[in-house]
């Protein structure tokens, strides 16, 4: 029960107290498919109603005011109350497993799931879909900075070279740039600008520096080392198998294009059977972790397959990574009507963003000196 004093003043003196005693009431029937409520909700308003009545009736310019200290204590919020439900048994407990496809259920073990399953299946994969979309087409973080002149690394590979002796990844413009000592004199002897090693001068100092960095786990190194299997190059035999263990282990590591290469391995069977699904898979977490080629190629897919929303979403998220050619799919796309001309500003603003975010002076020296330096 709710005591709500209503105070009406009119002209002169003379003051009317009202009192009014309001029940909030809920009513269920369940017998009918209306539900008759009067919540907690409407009691108030038709309190205020009950108010502006009163406020009616009297005289001149009559003030109504309402005065109820517990009316901030009233909540209509069940949270309190939410109990976990087995979706199939309907058993109740804090300890219910969520799907892990969709997390729109939860289950008290795996038989009420597996019971469950035939009514579950297609909301299941619907919302499955979306979630695996809202990850697919978020835009990857960019790569590390240069560590030397602290601006973003140009996505292409010839844009930055590896350094064995230390493991950075260090811009062309850096690389270009020359290499000072603490009295600000130019070193002449070839030496790393970022840990001041001297250059490898043999094929036996190379190898014996990538060894090193193999034991500290450097998903770079390892990945080249796949490469080497896979093509059989520098010494290495060809081996498929061994290659993709390597790649296996770069991508755990966090090396992007490692799950392009096993994409690739499974789309054309090199060391294991073909496998469509398995080599999309791998294209879509290169994609994720920020490789641009990936990115554009799964645009192609989609234009292929008659997907033109998702190719557009590819190509834009490629062209903000820095790739041209994605920028010029989604002009093209623009050209046949199949993207819009708000798509294709908008990609080739995010690609322009990307230019002003790598390009400096010093790595415009380096990429006219050598080609090999070009970085987008």
């Amino acid at each position: 029960m709710i005591a709500i004093e209503v105070v009406v003043k009119g002209e002169g003196e003379g003051i009317c107290a009202i009192s009014l005693l309001v029940a909030v009431y809920v009513v269920y029937n369940v017998l009918t498919i209306g539900v008759a409520c009067s919540s907690k909700e409407k009691s108030i308003m038709s309190t205020s109603d009950n108010c502006n009545v009163g406020a009616s009736k009297s005289s001149g310019d009559g003030v109504c005011e309402v005065k109820d200290i517990m009316l901030n204590n009233m909540s209509i919020d069940d949270t309190d109350n939410d109990v976990s439900i087995c979706a199939n048994c309907g058993k109740e407990g804090d300890n219910l497993k969520s799907c892990k496809a969709c997390e729109l259920v939860k289950y008290c073990n795996r038989e009420c799931q597996i019971a469950h399953r035939p009514q579950h299946k297609k909301a299941c994969r619907k919302r499955a879909a979306e979630l695996h979309d809202e990850k697919l087409f978020k835009q990857p973080p960019p790569d590390e900075d240069c560590p030397i002149c602290f601006m973003r690394m140009p996505t292409i590979q010839t844009g930055c070279r590896y350094q064995s002796c230390c493991g950075k990844r260090i811009c062309n413009g850096c690389v270009y740039a020359p290499v000072y000592d603490n009295q600000g004199n130019v070193v002449v002897e070839d030496k790393c600008p970022f840990c001041r090693t001297p250059m490898a001068t043999t094929n036996e100092e190379v190898i014996k520096r990538m060894m090193k960095r193999m034991e500290a786990n450097d998903p770079i190194v390892i990945f080249k080392q796949g490469i080497d299997y896979r093509d059989g190059t520098d010494g290495y035999p060809q081996d498929y198998n061994k290659a993709l263990e390597l790649f296996y282990r770069a991508g755990d590591l966090g090396n992007y294009e490692a799950y392009v290469c096993i994409g690739c391995a499974h789309e054309y069977g090199e060391g294991v059977e073909i496998d469509k699904k398995k080599a999309r898979h791998y294209y879509e977490l290169a994609a994720m972790k920020g490789d641009a080629d990936a990115r554009a190629n799964l645009g192609i897919d989609e234009a292929q397959a008659g997907n033109m929303d998702k190719s557009v979403k590819h190509f834009m998220i490629a062209a903000a990574c820095g790739h041209d050619g994605a920028l010029e799919n989604i002009q093209e796309l623009y050209s046949y009507g199949r993207a819009t001309k708000d798509d294709y500003t908008k990609a080739l603003q995010s690609y322009q963003e990307y230019l002003g975010e790598i390009k400096s002076s010093q790595r415009d020296k380096a990429a006219a000196a050598r080609e090999d330096y070009r970085y987008y």
